[in-house]
């Protein structure tokens, strides 16, 4: 046919609803616990009660005689089999890496850890049965304190190794030839200042709970799980059980949130394949959420001491940085490597002149730490923003005004920093000035000091984020270098179909970030297809056979390179089709508004669906022309990329009781180029949900036995949208140079920039009363306590 059609109007940029949303909110779609299988059975885990302990007697027999139950089994039956759960970030050459067996064979080192595993024909008989294993334990003291646990005679959390030490890990900007030495900074220096934060450890408590379900039948492994890393579990599975990798097949279907939490080969898929396998039927294992709390990994528990340097003027000279990082009793997936993706962003939008950053990893009694929300990112936002406001403080600077004389300017793009990081590019001066524009930051200023002077009981405090990040994770060769065990490519493929529908195989695999609706957007551009004729295909390891899977802000970034690149694949193939119908030369095709048309002829032209049907049928193709316009494309990131933004936070203190509430929230970020306005602001609106959470009411906490006393919501308290503030978000736009399209990324920086500066409005607000600091969260209790601890009003 002929194309006199108008072009279409562009869909990136364009705020389109998310396709997946119907299915989503409606309930219409297939969790994995939706799934059920023939002759499926259902396991239970039975975990152990103590933090540490010696298995002194365990026998399953009992259970075999309840109701309805098929098998039942322990970690000693299937020591021989079972394997050890991986690590795939072993940072140093001497790294402490101690056997993670799914299923705890002699001793548990951590309350909720498995011990025992019951099969049953319905899910409520597989738990009723646990409670008739039969099972004794020796305890074993118990170590929770990072500093107590690398004191010299600490019990050991492992005894059979000779320290709870980890690893230790150095970045020395004199050492690695990018800047100079922090002591010859200090000692220069006419300002000084030393600061320790605590980052407390948080639950990632994603909406869906962990589920899994197994079919060993046949000689194949089928797994469904609600997980972030099809294909890294896919190759995991291979390379524990020793199943051939091409017999394995791994389905992520929705995933009801992950936020890290899922980025794991999880103990429970390993007992799954396990039970799978013992009885020769498929299985199906779903957590509760006081098991999700309890034994899913947690994240950030980190020690902070920092220690910047500077002169009178305000302007920075070094950084010195040490962190003590809580493991928990064993290594997660990447759990050594999250704070080394921080020590790369301590010094932030700043020039630093010289940079020091030293992390021990350390082995405790408690859940192993992992990825969270940001990893490591937001650790490194939350110390340099509060050490920031320290330093304008000690200087006598407005906050704002010590950041400016500080920060990269846009001129200085691309930028090299201290850490040898390439920022691609950045405007650091608009996105704070149309904050602060937003935020009427002069105005509440002179509301402040009104409340000052009148000694008002309800203080206004404002807290200042100024953040940057690197995500887009990463390229091979950096991941390489920091002994990472993979690498950070990512895949995509578009299958042309005869009727000019689109296919597109990502290997990037959602849990809620919108993939389908933006995939098919850019696609629809690139091609000249409508939105509708784009169906987009994930998370399945036999359809979208290749991929490295979702985390780390890194689908649009890298995947979203890898799309366009496919997209251009398909140009070119269909080019030679378009010029055998429109009787011309290759060389005076173009291709434009989804037409191919001959050069300098705006009338008529060839569409894709004509090219499609043309090598579908294959009746007269020219010599040499493969009969299909399908592309693949796989993407290796020359760099990260540096989203970047200012978040503005003013809240009012109630200081006679403590009571903190969020007045106003102002987030400006920098994501490049914005392919779903909607789908942007909904992931800005998320991540400030969780930096806020963090900051105000999130805590995991143990007891002196190793009791995790947060192990419900009613202990663990997420914010509900009644707790939260209004935010109002904007956007300035400085295109990444290296991407096609110019994007950046955004499912981490709400998180990111959020935390500090919630916590440095609350800090502000207190100023008067001699306090600097109240640990998070920041609880009206601890509120209060740090008024009282202050000396009162100066």
């Amino acid at each position: 046919m002929t194309v006199t059609a108008p072009r279409p109007a562009p869909e990136v940029g364009s705020a389109r609803r998310r396709k997946e949303d119907a299915r989503l909110i409606t309930g219409q779609t297939m969790w994995t616990e939706n799934i059920t299988l023939p002759g499926m059975l259902h396991l239970a885990i039975l975990r152990s009660p103590l933090a540490h302990a010696r298995i002194t007697h365990l026998d399953t027999s009992p259970a075999l005689r309840e109701p309805n139950v098929v098998a039942a089994f322990s970690g000693r039956d299937v020591a021989d089999t079972q394997g050890g759960l991986p690590c795939a970030w072993p940072v140093t050459e001497d790294l402490v890496m101690p056997v993670h067996p799914p299923l705890a064979v002699d001793e548990v080192r951590h309350t909720g850890e498995a011990v025992a595993v019951v099969v049953a024909r319905d899910r409520a008989s597989a738990v009723d049965a646990l409670a008739a294993i039969e099972v004794d334990y020796e305890p074993l003291p118990v170590v929770l304190d990072m500093e107590v646990a690398l004191a010299e005679g600490s019990p050991l959390v492992h005894t059979d190794q000779t320290t709870n030490k980890a690893y230790t890990w150095v970045f020395d900007s004199a050492q690695a030839g990018t800047g100079g030495a922090v002591d010859e900074a200090a000692a220069g220096a006419e300002v000084v200042i030393r600061r320790r934060y605590r980052q407390q450890r948080l639950i990632p408590a994603f909406m869906e709970p962990r589920s899994v379900v197994v079919d060993a039948s046949a000689d194949q492994l089928t797994l469904w799980s609600a997980t972030q890393i099809p294909h890294v579990l896919r190759f995991l599975l291979a390379v524990v059980t020793g199943t051939p990798e091409h017999r394995i097949r791994v389905i992520a279907p929705d995933v009801g949130g992950g936020f890290g939490g899922k980025l794991q080969m999880t103990a429970e898929e390993m007992i799954a394949v396990l039970a799978a396998r013992r009885v020769g039927r498929p299985v199906k294992y779903t957590e509760t959420r006081s098991e999700s709390l309890m034994s899913a990994h947690h994240g950030r528990d980190v020690i902070q001491d920092l220690e910047l340097s500077a002169r009178r003027d305000g302007t920075v000279l070094g950084l010195r940085v040490r962190l003590t990082a809580n493991l928990g009793a064993y290594l997660g997936l990447v759990g050594p490597g999250v704070p080394l993706l921080g020590a790369f962003m301590y010094n932030a939008i700043y020039k630093f002149p010289a940079y020091r950053f030293e992390c021990q990893g350390v082995f405790t009694n408690t859940t192993l730490t992992d990825a969270y929300r940001g990893a490591g990112r937001p650790e490194a936002t939350y110390a340099i923003e509060r050490i920031m406001d320290e330093l304008a403080v000690e200087v006598g600077l407005d906050p704002l005004e010590v950041r400016r004389r500080n920060w990269i300017t846009h001129e200085e793009f691309p930028f090299t920093t201290v850490c040898g990081l390439t920022y691609d590019s950045g405007d650091y001066e608009a996105a704070t000035q149309k904050a602060r524009d937003l935020f009427d930051y002069d105005g509440l200023r002179r509301e402040q000091e009104r409340r000052r002077a009148s000694g008002d009981p309800v203080q206004l405090g404002i807290g200042i984020s100024t953040y940057t990040e690197m995500c887009g994770l990463a390229p091979s060769r950096v991941l390489g270098s920091l002994r990472y065990g993979a690498g950070g490519w990512e895949s995509a493929s578009i299958r042309v179909l005869p009727t000019g529908k689109i296919e597109v195989v990502t290997g990037s695999s959602p849990h809620g970030q919108g993939h389908e609706t933006a995939w098919s957007q850019i696609v629809a551009d690139q091609l000249g297809v409508a939105f509708e004729d784009v169906e987009v295909l994930h998370g399945d390891t036999r359809s979208a056979y290749k991929g490295m899977d979702t985390y780390g802000s890194r689908s649009l970034a890298v995947g979203g390179f890898a799309l366009v690149n496919a997209c251009k694949k398909v140009v070119d193939k269909a080019k030679p089709v378009a010029a055998h119908l429109l009787e011309c030369d290759v060389s005076d095709v173009e291709f434009s508004g989804g037409a191919f048309r001959v050069r300098g002829t705006p009338d008529g032209g060839k569409s894709l669906a004509d090219c499609a049907l043309a090598v579908f049928a294959a009746h007269d193709l020219p010599d040499g022309v493969e009969p299909t316009l399908d592309a693949d494309d796989v993407y290796d990131p020359v760099n990260f990329s540096f989203p970047h933004g200012t978040h503005l936070c003013a809240v009012e203190v109630d200081t006679q009781t403590g009571r903190v509430s969020i007045r106003s929230y102002v987030a400006v970020d920098d994501v490049g180029r914005v392919v779903n306005p909607m789908i942007v602001e909904g992931q800005v609106h998320g991540g400030v949900a969780q930096g806020v959470a963090q900051a105000l009411f999130e805590e995991a906490v143990y007891d002196a036995d190793g009791n995790l006393l947060t192990g419900t919501f009613v202990d663990y308290t997420p914010p509900s949208a009644a707790d939260l503030p209004d935010i109002v978000s904007d956007r300035t736009e400085t295109p990444a140079p290296d991407h096609p399209l110019g994007t950046k990324g955004i499912g981490e920086a709400g998180t990111i920039a959020s935390t500090p500066a919630v916590v440095n409005a609350v800090v502000d607000a207190l100023r008067p009363y001699g306090v600097d600091d109240v640990p998070m969260p920041c609880t009206p209790e601890r509120v209060w306590q740090a008024i009282q601890n202050g000396g009162g009003r100066s």
